[in-house]
């Protein structure tokens, strides 16, 4: 079972103060980026048809029209409607992680980051991953996150059935979505470790 550890935090990490702005620009970009933006509609010049004109130009008593497939006739093309197109916001990588950084900060100032020493599962089950949550203090209701290390097979398999209320992460993928969405984020050593040495930000 996994014993809660909580050792000093990194103050480069989670001592900092939280930018709230950049923050909410990551957090923008990020959620635009996960858009597919494959929503289309055709022009006027993309539907069939509309190629005669409807009547003549003159003594029919009616409007004069060029052709049928007009956005304002039934059939007709979109006018201005949207194209696939992307959503992707460009964030320099500083950005990026004075925004994480600033999250984490968030969450360590109300004591709702959590460091265990390993979750030791020895097979995976359900049930033992329950049991670690309640050993690092999660209570009923708390949306968490667990950073796993990548190679922790049994450990991602035991926490996998928990639903929504359980997000997962590895280090290398820990974004500021996620940990803001988060009551709590818990980390074992090695994945804290892992954190700390990404992109060289030092322990």
């Amino acid at each position: 079972m996994a014993t809660v550890v909580n050792p000093a935090l990194p103050e480069g990490i989670f001592g900092i103060q939280p930018n709230v702005p950049v923050m909410h620009q990551v957090v923008t970009a990020q959620l635009a980026a996960a858009r597919s933006g494959t929503h289309s509609t055709k022009s006027r010049a993309e539907v069939s048809g509309g190629g005669a004109k409807p009547w003549k130009q003159k003594g029919t008593g009616r409007a004069r029209q060029g052709s049928s497939r007009a956005p304002h006739w039934r059939g007709g093309g979109v006018a201005h409607g949207p194209h696939p197109r992307s959503y992707r916001q460009r964030t320099p990588k500083k950005m990026v992680w004075l925004a994480l950084r600033s999250a984490l900060s968030d969450r360590a100032a109300s004591s709702m980051v959590t460091v265990v020493d390993d979750w030791a599962f020895a097979v995976p089950k359900t049930k033992d991953a329950l049991a670690g949550l309640k050993a690092a203090g999660v209570a009923d209701g708390e949306r968490v996150l667990v950073v796993l290390a990548r190679d922790d097979e049994t450990a991602w398999k035991s926490f996998r059935n928990l639903g929504d209320r359980v997000g997962l992460v590895s280090p290398e993928e820990l974004n500021t979505y996620d940990v803001l969405v988060a009551d709590r984020v818990i980390f074992t050593a090695a994945t804290l470790a892992t954190l700390s040495a990404r992109g060289g930000l030092q322990a």
